[in-house]
């Protein structure tokens, strides 16, 4: 893109515009951050490469065996297999929930590994709230939906667009787990105190793959994971700060999913054996 102005104000397609800006001789650098100065405002451009699209829902369990249990009886299926989260002392299984509109979406369970030894370099506490006091007894009843997490292409962008609207989602931390297929590597937002943010409606952050691979989706869990017989058929947000999260939303790029003010609450609609399931989080 080079050449032109710019006159709209407001978030579309990855610009954050303050003020019209002359775009003249400019030519954009596919995944750069490009500054742009006017009337001692600041406009960015985040790249048009980067999108960002629902990756997979977490329900957290106390253990692994409820989880299984609570797949059993809720969807009547039984999930596939995961692995372990050394840096986090988690663990997980799996399944697959992808439909057209949401293309590579799949369901995890994770629970704390009561076998896991932390490394001194893991971090303070785990990711989701999972050592939070109010998640851990409310899981310990039965699992619970209490986040989504979005794959976008270009995480740095996508963090830095949150930072524009005041939004801490964390540090960028590389992350690994052993599979049958071989190391899957990936990138996701995790914040040092844990915290999922919003009661946990407004997503992490996940690139998959290593910095500078050709084909990070190669590797992704949904490739590697059989029909579940399971369908995500919609992710929608009840939240009192509903004009926030659909500015956070737009800001990375994330389409799809209705935003409505009222009590905390994320909701999927699932298809499964058992008719149409309703998953809430319910504000955890």
């Amino acid at each position: 893109m080079g050449g032109g102005a710019v006159s709209v104000s407001g978030r579309k397609r990855g610009w954050r515009y303050e003020k019209p800006v002359s775009l003249q001789g400019f030519v954009h650098r596919p995944g750069a951050t490009h500054r742009f100065a006017k009337g001692g405002r600041v406009c960015r451009w985040y790249g048009q490469a980067m999108k960002t699209q629902i990756d997979h829902l977490v329900v957290v369990a106390s253990t692994l065996a409820q989880g299984v249990h609570w797949a059993e009886q809720t969807l009547g299926i039984v999930p596939g297999p995961g692995g372990e989260h050394v840096q986090f002392g988690t663990h997980n299984r799996l399944f697959k929930i992808a439909t057209p509109s949401f293309a590579w979406a799949y369901l995890e369970i994770i629970a704390i590994d009561p076998q896991a030894a932390r490394r001194p370099q893991s971090p303070r506490v785990r990711w989701f709230d999972m050592d939070d006091a109010r998640v851990q007894a409310a899981v310990a009843v039965a699992p619970r939906l209490v986040h989504f997490v979005a794959n976008t292409t270009d995480i740095h962008a996508a963090h830095a667009a949150l930072n524009e609207q005041g939004i801490d989602r964390g540090a960028v931390m590389a992350a690994s787990r052993d599979t049958a297929r071989g190391m899957l590597h990936w990138q996701i937002t995790v914040r040092d105190d844990g915290r999922r943010l919003l009661d946990g409606v407004l997503p992490s952050l996940i690139q998959w793959g290593r910095p500078g691979d050709k084909e990070p989706m190669q590797m992704h869990p949904r490739n590697s994971l059989p029909r579940s017989r399971v369908s995500l058929h919609g992710l929608a947000v009840m939240h009192p700060e509903a004009q926030r999260l659909q500015a956070a939303y737009a800001a990375i790029g994330l389409t799809g999913i209705p935003i409505t003010p009222g009590p905390a609450n994320l909701c999927a609609t699932l298809r499964t054996p058992r008719g149409e399931v309703t998953l809430q989080s319910l504000g955890l």
